[in-house]
């Protein structure tokens, strides 16, 4: 009996087609499809900080309110994303990046129409579930529905996508408290899921692993329960201390979870992810790598914003507006498809070398130059976007090439999961580095504390002065700091993806 035409591939997974377009007919189309899920799942990653103020006088939010309103749908989503990256494997990748859509779109009207702290967070977490189903699935189908010549450029696409998604939230969010109450954040996503919906049910094919393996429900738990409570170790630490019971005992859980986690993939018959993925080089450098991506990116933009308006005086909707440039320069380029180029021409470790040299280089010139200024600040914003442009595609495509076609979703399962822990890991280190230097820098006469609390505590003119420098040197650091971070990572996975090549194994889409 013929398998239905919903359920099988629509390309074969390795075809190795050089770029003559051997994928699904229509593949682009499908693309622009999942960019739009993409886009929507991303920006709510950054969109409420802007709100906290008017979340804040409206619901009567405490501090911890806030924290949960914001780290909830994180918390959930990088908790879920292995396990979401499975289910779609497994019971198809159409149907649960649908599950996915309604999902988001019903968390996000129970978020805009919420009438209490409680509520939102409830909202948010529901949010979380959705965004790690889509999050797999978006990238999974990128890799069923392209053949390997055209891989490279679409997965550059996606990334782009994901980078303005991420940067473009707190900009989005601005225009939309300027004109709206703080629930139209949440219920602007209706419309884009209901178009989601239609579009994804019309163009995108079912594909799913044929091997149906069985449910790894153990394997599942371990590592939603692994991944949570590291994920909030990591949130929690900078507020609570790192030495804080709260902290210590959640790390200590997740570390157990997570070494459990990889105890019974190397038992179980058929595990939810393969261990033996860590033995592969080529895998191994590309994971170093998107976590060091993502600790430069979110780490910076954690601190940019900090600086635009603490130490040169700008609003929120102008210190977003003046971020904006890092995120166009990586759609422009991914795009343009010059990342995609620059990766077929000069294969995975340069190009990683490359992109994540230029990242850190970027990340220097904001401190140096921008210290003081605006315009020193727009030339490093560009050439961090170009390094981006170039490392974070060829490491998602090295990342998923090292992984069976057939377990696409779990692939993307991991790179997401790999890019929550760099946005943790950057903000949570970045952010120590930072409040270490401003408190030993800080003026005797000013005391200890935030830099409100800071600027609050001086009684003169000079001295606020002092305090406001002592807070801009601090940002500088800590940007210096993530620049070495990411020069050292980007160093170690080109060494790693070098080797790989060397012993035979072909790295990306080269």
């Amino acid at each position: 009996m013929a398998v239905p035409a919903t359920e099988r591939s629509p390309v074969r997974p390795d075809d190795g087609g050089g770029g003559g377009g051997g994928g699904h007919p229509r593949r682009w189309a499908i693309l622009a499809v999942i960019c739009l899920a993409q886009l929507t799942v991303l920006l709510d990653n950054t969109i409420l900080n802007v709100a906290i103020p008017s979340l804040t006088r409206e619901l009567d939010a405490s501090t911890a309110d806030v924290q949960w309103m914001v780290n909830a749908y994180a918390l959930v989503q990088s908790g879920l994303l292995l396990t979401a990256g499975n289910a779609a494997d497994r019971y198809g990748r159409r149907r649960m990046l649908l599950l996915g859509l309604g999902l988001f779109g019903l968390g996000s009207l129970a978020a805009g129409l919420a009438q209490s702290s409680g509520q939102l967070i409830a909202a948010r977490a529901g949010m979380g579930v959705g965004g790690a189903l889509l999050m797999t699935t978006t990238l999974a189908v990128v890799m069923q529905v392209f053949d390997a010549g055209e891989r490279p450029r679409a997965i550059g696409i996606w990334g782009a996508v994901s980078s303005l998604g991420f940067a473009g939230g707190p900009l989005v969010g601005g225009v939309l408290l300027d004109h709206f109450r703080w629930g139209a954040i949440f219920l602007v996503n209706l419309p884009v899921v209901l178009l989601g919906l239609v579009a994804v049910a019309a163009l995108v094919p079912e594909s799913r692993n044929p091997g149906g393996d069985r449910p790894d429900v153990p394997g599942a738990l371990l590592s939603t329960v692994g991944m949570t409570a590291v994920v909030y170790a990591i949130i929690s630490g900078p507020g609570h201390g790192w030495l804080s019971g709260r902290v210590l005992l959640s790390g200590a859980v997740g570390a157990g979870a997570l070494a459990a986690f990889a105890l019974w993939e190397r038992r179980v018959p058929q595990p939810m992810l393969d261990m033996s993925f860590f033995r592969d080089r080529r895998f191994v450098g590309a994971v170093t790598g998107g976590i060091l991506v993502a600790f430069g990116l979110t780490g910076s933009l954690f601190l940019l914003t900090q600086h635009l308006q603490f130490v040169l005086g700008y609003g929120p909707l102008d210190a977003g507006l003046r971020t904006a440039p890092l995120a166009l320069t990586v759609v422009a380029l991914n795009f343009s498809g010059l990342g995609a180029r620059v990766l077929v021409r000069s294969g995975t470790p340069v190009t990683v070398a490359g992109g994540m040299a230029l990242l850190a280089a970027g990340l220097v010139a904001v401190a140096t130059l921008g210290a003081d200024s605006y315009g020193g600040m727009l030339l490093g914003l560009l050439v961090m976007g170009a390094g981006i442009a170039l490392a974070m595609p060829a490491m998602a495509n090295a990342v998923m090439s090292a992984i069976p076609p057939e377990k696409a979703g779990v692939g993307a399962g991991v790179n997401g999961t790999l890019a929550e822990f760099g946005n943790g890991l950057g903000v949570a280190v970045l952010g120590a580095v930072l409040t270490a230097r401003f408190a030993a820098l800080l003026p005797a006469a000013a005391g200890a504390g935030s830099l409100p609390e800071a600027l609050a505590g001086a009684r003169t003119g000079a001295e606020r002065a002092a305090v406001t420098e002592a807070f801009a040197d601090g940002i500088a650091s800590s940007q210096l700091v993530g620049a070495a971070a990411v020069l050292a990572g980007g160093l170690l996975a080109a060494v790693l993806l070098r080797r790989a090549e060397r012993e035979g194994a072909p790295v990306g889409a080269a």
